[in-house]
């Protein structure tokens, strides 16, 4: 592994040794592999409803989530599966869920947009626009209460900057000094309205001051500028600081759901974000700092299209829930 103490050796190289990196890289292309899959099992009418893919976004939930434990948690948005993997989901459980099957992480109950890992720290994906901002401080309440080491991450869309619960949400984050870090997944859209007309601010990491928390703006698509970011977030969290509003700027190459006939973008805007894909920015980053070949790199994407394929097969064998069961974990049973 080359020399991390070079001034201009980029973040993830010179603080994560060469295993943590090349997870990293896999599981950006199991994100990616994993969301095509979705998408054409979508087509294939085997996943109803709808969902919303977040292809371009890789970098910036595995940078987040590449210095957190499973005992860190997180909170995510309908937008979340990149979220799930990224925490160490397992993808043939997510399928079952997308499924509708038993063996499912929600027993086929959450589908798409409600997907939840506790074991993994994952508190649940939420299809409420801003839904996950106070979960987070509460979670963040928890730990400070009872003097848990954890952290929060609350990921959050550009269009939940606009909403009460985030104003509401990081105000009492900081009053309290919750150990939290917000991230802001800025891909430029809420649903069809872009942040230049909904959200008065250039950049949403300046809404920090107006509650005495540090606020930063980083390169979504960068996986090394989103792990400094919230490396020093996680520093600040856990000295008992408080929180932290970062804003990852990035995008989204498909529309805001399945649903979205994608008129309100131009072809020349969505290819320019395509060729910042953040996928083979990272390879080339670990193939020029020696830490894998090209060959190595193929390898592991074809690895990635396998699992995938094999976790979409298995998912389609999974049990179907029963009608007679369609009341069971609505309610805790307290007479256990």
């Amino acid at each position: 592994m080359p020399d991390g103490t070079q001034e201009n050796t980029p973040f993830a190289i010179k603080h994560y040794d060469a295993e943590t990196l090349k997870g990293a890289l896999k599981k950006m292309y199991l994100i990616r592999k994993f969301e095509e899959g979705a998408e054409d099992s979508y087509m294939r009418g085997l996943i109803h409803g709808t969902m919303h893919l977040s292809i371009g976004q890789e970098a910036s939930a595995v940078g987040t989530c590449l210095g957190l434990t499973d005992d860190d948690k997180i909170t995510s948005t309908h937008r979340g599966h990149g979220h799930c993997i990224a925490k160490g989901a397992d993808v043939s459980k997510m399928f079952a869920e997308f499924f509708g099957k038993e063996t499912g992480y929600c027993k086929g109950r959450g589908g798409s947009m409600h997907i939840a890992d506790v074991a993994k720290g994952n508190l649940g994906a939420n299809g409420i626009v801003g839904g996950g901002l106070p979960i987070a401080v509460g979670a963040a309440l928890t730990a400070k209460r009872l003097n848990k080491d954890y952290v929060t991450v609350c990921f959050f869309g550009d269009g939940a900057n606009n909403e009460g619960a985030f104003h509401e949400a990081l105000n009492m984050a900081s009053v309290w000094k919750l150990p939290v870090i917000f991230v802001c997944e800025n891909n430029k859209y809420g649903m069809s309205v872009s942040t230049e007309r909904s959200t008065a601010v250039k950049s949403i990491a300046d809404r920090a001051v107006a509650y005495a928390m540090p606020g930063h703006s980083v390169d979504g698509n960068d996986i090394s500028d989103v792990a400094e970011a919230v490396h020093e977030a996680i520093q600040h969290a856990r000295a008992g600081k408080g929180p932290s509003l970062i804003e990852s700027v990035t995008y989204r190459w498909r529309g805001h759901s399945k649903s979205d006939r994608n008129r309100y973008r131009t072809k020349e805007e969505i290819t320019d974000w395509m060729d910042r894909d953040p996928i083979p920015r990272f390879a080339s980053l670990l193939t020029a700092s020696g830490i894998m070949t090209k060959d190595e790199v193929a390898a592991m994407e074809a690895e990635a299209d396998a699992e995938i394929a094999a976790a979409i097969e298995q998912a389609k064998s999974g049990q179907d829930p029963s009608p007679s069961d369609v009341t069971r974990d609505v309610y805790t049973d307290t007479a256990a």
